[in-house]
């Protein structure tokens, strides 16, 4: 296994030292089901804004629930291991839930970043109280454009018939 995933609370433990040390831990949590150039770009755009990049990668059920049958094509086991070979990344975590609420509150991040899919306002309730709660800035980031996993599905699928 890479050693850079991790569990939560390893994580938790990192990021405390990262905090000790006067560092700044970027964390960004998402599916990443087919990983493509819109993911790498939002990934090293993310790591720039601090010392380290943690991501939280949505468990399997969490996918299912969020994405619907079918979904995800690659288990969390492969899609924290894709993660965890970019430069960019420095810690990869698997979490169970839809929400990235515990992982926040458990890593307190500096910053949380999210793609341009969300705006402050769209941003979930919880997981913006937690971002708040420790004291964490949330940071928008771009959309690379024309670049989705549900695209490439959609490319695929509709290339079959």
């Amino acid at each position: 296994m890479n050693s850079k995933i991790i569990t939560l609370p390893e994580l938790a433990r990192r990021a405390g030292e990262i905090r000790q040390a006067g560092k700044r831990l970027v964390l960004t949590n998402g599916c990443f089901d087919l990983l493509h150039v819109g993911h790498v770009r939002y990934l090293e755009e993310a790591r720039g804004l601090g010392d380290f990049l943690a991501v939280a990668v949505n468990g399997d059920e969490s996918v299912r629930a969020l994405k619907g049958a079918g979904r995800p094509l690659n288990s969390e086991a492969d899609r924290a291991e894709v993660l965890a070979a970019l430069e960019a990344v420095n810690f990869v975590t698997i979490f169970p839930n839809v929400r990235a609420t515990q992982v926040i509150e458990t890593a307190r991040p500096a910053i949380y970043a999210k793609g341009g899919d969300y705006t402050s306002e769209s941003l979930d309730v919880e997981e913006r109280a937690a971002v708040q709660r420790v004291g964490a800035k949330t940071v928008i980031l771009p959309l690379v454009p024309g670049k989705s996993t549900s695209q490439l599905i959609q490319r695929v699928t509709s290339s079959k018939r």
